[in-house]
């Protein structure tokens, strides 16, 4: 059974056409999330909204609780997460309006706790291909047949903020070949594949980031106008994906999302910290109990 998680970014508070929605709040052995979650259901399809900045936004990128935000998903039964988030982008032909269908990371943040993982139980999950492309070709087809301008594959510099770039790290990142740059896709790609749910990014670009001649002539006005247009465009997207998904997901999924942690856990069993695995239940309770 599919049950669609909706991470929502600046600009996406909530998701249009629901129904039987209500709000509650999920309990996290690592916390408390960003705000209460949306249940609901959706052509069909059963959703569960989480605000990653809270209702409001008053969750910073480095305040977020990204553990708990992607344990309490796994626990309300997601087993599919479809992240969208505000970003700049660090190419001209990506300019303020257009989507990108991430698929690569570059993490430069610093100040997160980036593993469910540790002391008492260790494991180390593959990076190498961090979103589903089952998902990712579901969102950009239906991208491509609601005339957004979007494009499928890129790669997301994740960077600590609150602050934005430097000129010279801005240069940095554009001579890495980087296609856009924001703050809150990680560590929760990673957490995401840690959990076992399949993922993927949809960022909207809503300014070029200062690299771009154009930087200091853009004014504030101009970028709260493309973020609204892109999280109505946002919540368009969300909608013409949830039929898509509703008649259920291969098994195991192709992308092997569903089965990341098969052969990460390092710790034997004798030295596993009880402590961890009670607190590891949802995460990974499915390798845990063999």
């Amino acid at each position: 059974m599919t049950v669609l998680g909706v991470l929502g970014g600046s600009g996406v508070y909530d998701i249009a056409g629901v129904k039987n929605a209500h709000w509650k709040r999920v309990a996290s052995p690592f916390g408390e999330t960003s705000d209460e979650f949306m249940f609901g259901v959706l052509d069909g399809l059963d959703v569960v909204f989480a605000p990653r900045h809270g209702r409001g936004h008053f969750h910073s990128p480095s305040t977020i609780n990204y553990r708990a935000n992607i344990d309490a998903l796994k626990r309300s039964g997601v087993t599919d997460i479809l992240s969208v988030s505000a970003c700049g982008s660090l190419k001209e032909e990506l300019p303020p309006g257009h989507f990108v269908v991430v698929d690569q990371f570059i993490d430069r943040t610093f100040a997160r706790e980036k593993s469910f993982f540790g002391e008492g139980l260790v494991a180390h999950v593959s990076m190498a291909h961090p979103t589903c492309n089952r998902l990712a070709q579901a969102v950009y087809a239906c991208g491509k047949k609601a005339g957004f301008p979007i494009k499928m594959g890129g790669t997301y510099l994740a960077m600590e903020g609150p602050q934005f770039s430097s000129l010279a790290e801005s240069k940095l990142y554009r001579s890495w070949g980087c296609d856009v740059i924001g703050m809150t896709n990680m560590p929760e790609a990673k957490l995401a594949r840690e959990a076992e749910i399949c993922y993927v990014t949809v960022a909207m670009v809503t300014d070029y980031d200062c690299w771009h001649p154009d930087h200091d002539h853009v004014q504030v006005s101009d970028i709260i106008r493309v973020l609204t247009d892109n999280a109505e465009k946002a919540k368009t997207l969300v909608s013409m994906v949830a039929p898509l998904l509703k008649d259920g997901r291969p098994a195991p999924c192709p992308s092997g999302c569903d089965h990341a942690l098969e052969n990460a856990l390092i710790t034997g069993p004798a030295a596993r910290s009880p402590a961890m695995i009670a607190k590891l239940d949802a995460v990974a309770g499915r390798v845990l109990k063999r």
